[in-house]
């Protein structure tokens, strides 16, 4: 289609992250090269984009070539004017889309990659020991008042007193703690590693010594108190296979018990186990595949310890259980394989990418923010600040929040390298970006306000790095004009050609010549990647006429089927059969195939139902060209010969 080659040629799709400075020694400023709509476009934007585009392509280096490319960034810039005097770059859509781009692109040139690097190392290192731990929990809702928080903390404080003085941890645990489960389990929440638990409760785990009792800590639960009881080395993961007999509501517990020391006999007098598994499990998940798991660590099968104690107890693959019970019934488990911890460089990038969403990431956020808020002489008016948050109100919920006219809009929010923000900033970019949301009015106001700060020192930080890298700056209008180009040729071309049935039939009928078919066949084709001795079986049930019994054979093999009117070079293994009626077998780059043509069709004209997808791209094509012409007579373009001649003697090699 001609949406992927424009965005080929027109270089503005591509996510490139050149994080590295660039130096660049001073010289003289070249020319524009051309103007259009009496606006200057340079030649250092051409000769950045060409040479980005044609890395490793040295043919490129012609002056045909930069002259034809020339012509289509002409075209390019004529489309992205369209789109910016059409008001594009000024919808919510839009500044959301560069805003996120913008971000990206930011990130490598950020001291905060440091911060990740030494949050993901200390994280692996936590995930090398796991630690056994209870708690007590005091619920508290996140936006709680500072009345509320207080009287929470002072009760955590008691309990933790209370356990220090003498009085069971355990028995504190299943009288006051708010956590459901610690009427079952006296608060003891068994092993776990490192990303199991909120951020703060594993923070408190590993910085409190076995045997002690944590200050409390809040997490969005509310208030913890918890006792460290044990920490030993990681045992990395574990693969195992069960067979499980249900118990509880509709089933007869005696029954699977009974059924379970029965098949457990079985495996002792060598029955199988992958027939005793598909015989008897009832787990519907596990059931057709051996019993067999996804490997899981410690930890994640807390919901049923039993389960994990058994599985983790367990010493060389191969080693069955005896019979045990959890919570959905009776198992006998087998060890398949121990899987040890990945050293970090294995584990590196997957692991920064978890800690970047975890709320530990926001310690790097939050250290980032505050040396920038110091580089930038960041000052904030805290009455002015707390006058605007006032004005939070449950139509914030909704989206459809509207500051009152009371509020005087030059009053300064905050300053930050001289610049002033004034309240009139904040409250333009709150109705902006605001959105239905659950949480409180006055929580959802104050998380507006906190992104407003981001993005207005974010700028400032962009400044910065545009200074000492000049590439970037080519770079974020690369971007910029590349969604305003995906914008704009998708409400003048690409919907057009594609939602226009009547134009697409009157483009074919003026054009039919050009839709001429060659010499077709009707056929089926069947595909294997793993076996040919299926389709010779195929092709003798092909050959037999029993069009039941074929379709129940490709079902039950799974073999790919494909129906169609094909010309010779629609597939590659249409090439290598013989061009006639019947079954054919072939075999193309290790897949083996089975073309069944049914019928031989003449070279003549296609329909326009064949023809379509043909057409659309065609039909694209010419509505874009029509829409050029209209663009050039719209927004004059002027080519400045010395413009020219600088970026050929740039680009042109001889």
């Amino acid at each position: 289609m001609i949406k992927k080659s424009i965005t080929l040629i027109l270089f503005c799709c591509f996510i490139v992250l050149q994080a590295s400075a660039q130096s660049s020694e001073k010289k003289e400023t070249p020319p524009p090269l051309f103007t259009l709509a009496k606006k200057p476009v340079l030649a250092d934007e051409f000769i950045y984009l060409y040479r980005k585009n044609h890395t490793d392509k040295q043919g490129d280096f012609t002056q045909a070539k930069v002259e034809e490319y020339l012509d289509l960034f002409v075209n390019f810039k004529l489309k992205v004017e369209e789109a910016r005097r059409r008001g594009l770059d000024t919808t919510q859509a839009f500044l959301k889309e560069y805003s996120t781009y913008r971000e990206e692109l930011r990130k490598p040139y950020l001291p905060d990659t440091r911060m990740l690097d030494s949050l993901a190392e200390l994280t692996y290192k936590r995930m090398q020991e796991e630690v056994r731990a209870s708690h007590i929990l005091l619920n508290l809702k996140p936006d709680a008042s500072p009345e509320d928080t207080l009287a929470v903390y002072k009760k955590a404080l008691e309990l933790r007193n209370r356990a220090l003085t003498g009085e069971s941890f355990e028995t504190l645990a299943s009288t006051f703690s708010e956590d459901p489960s610690a009427k079952i389990n006296r608060g003891d929440l068994g092993y776990f590693t490192a990303m199991q638990m909120v951020y703060p409760f594993e923070q408190a785990a590993y910085t409190t010594s076995p045997g002690s009792i944590s200050m409390p800590v809040r997490t969005r639960f509310g208030y913890h108190i918890v006792k460290v009881t044990d920490r030993k080395p990681a045992r990395g993961e574990v693969e195992v296979s069960h067979i499980m007999i249900r118990t509880g509501e509709g089933f007869d517990n005696e029954k699977s018990k009974n059924t379970i020391f029965e098949i457990y006999e079985q495996l002792q007098k060598g029955v199988k186990w992958e027939e005793l598994v598909k015989e008897y499990s009832q787990d519907p998940s596990s059931k057709d595949n051996g019993g067999k798991l996804r490997p899981f660590g410690v930890g994640a099968m807390a919901a049923v310890p039993e389960f994990e104690q058994t599985a983790f107890a367990l010493k060389k693959p191969g080693d069955i259980s005896d019979p045990f019970q959890t919570q959905f019934g009776w198992h006998i488990m087998r060890l398949e394989t121990k899987i040890p911890m990945p050293a970090y460089q294995e584990m590196a990038a997957s692991l920064k990418n978890r800690v970047s969403r975890d709320e530990r990431s926001q310690i790097s956020k939050q250290a980032l923010q505050t040396k920038v808020k110091r580089k930038f002489g960041f000052t904030e008016n805290q009455q002015v600040r707390s006058k605007v948050l006032a004005l939070a109100d449950s139509t914030l919920q909704q989206g459809k929040w509207k500051a009152k006219a009371a509020i005087t809009p030059a009053e300064v929010l905050f300053t930050a390298q001289g610049q002033q923000h004034t309240t009139k900033d904040f409250i333009q970019f709150a109705e902006r970006m605001q959105k239905p949301n659950s949480m409180s009015p006055a929580q959802y106001l104050e998380t507006l306000y906190n992104q407003y700060v981001d993005e207005a020192l974010g700028l400032l930080m962009e400044e910065k790095i545009k200074a000492q890298n000049p590439d970037y700056n080519w770079l974020l209008k690369e971007y910029y004009e590349g969604i305003l180009l995906f914008e704009i040729m998708e409400k003048e071309v690409w919907n057009k050609a594609s939602e226009d049935s009547v134009g697409q039939r009157k483009y074919f009928e003026q054009h039919a010549a050009s839709y001429q078919a060659k010499e077709r066949v009707k056929a089926r084709i069947y595909s294997s990647a793993s076996s040919k001795v299926m389709l010779d079986v195929l092709k003798e049930m092909v050959e037999e006429g029993d069009s039941a019994k074929v379709q129940a054979f490709v079902k039950e093999q799974n073999i790919r089927q494909e129906t169609g009117v094909f010309e010779k070079t629609d597939r590659p293994v249409l090439g290598k059969i013989t061009w006639a009626k019947g079954a054919h077998l072939a075999e193309n780059n290790g897949t083996h195939y089975l073309v069944w043509v049914r019928d031989m069709i003449a070279p003549g004209p296609r329909s326009f139902s064949d023809a379509r997808a043909a057409v659309i791209s065609d039909y694209q094509n010419y509505l874009e060209k029509q829409w050029l012409e209209q663009l050039r007579k719209k927004y004059p373009v002027k080519i400045s010969k010395k413009g020219k001649q600088f970026i050929l003697q740039q680009l042109v090699k001889n």
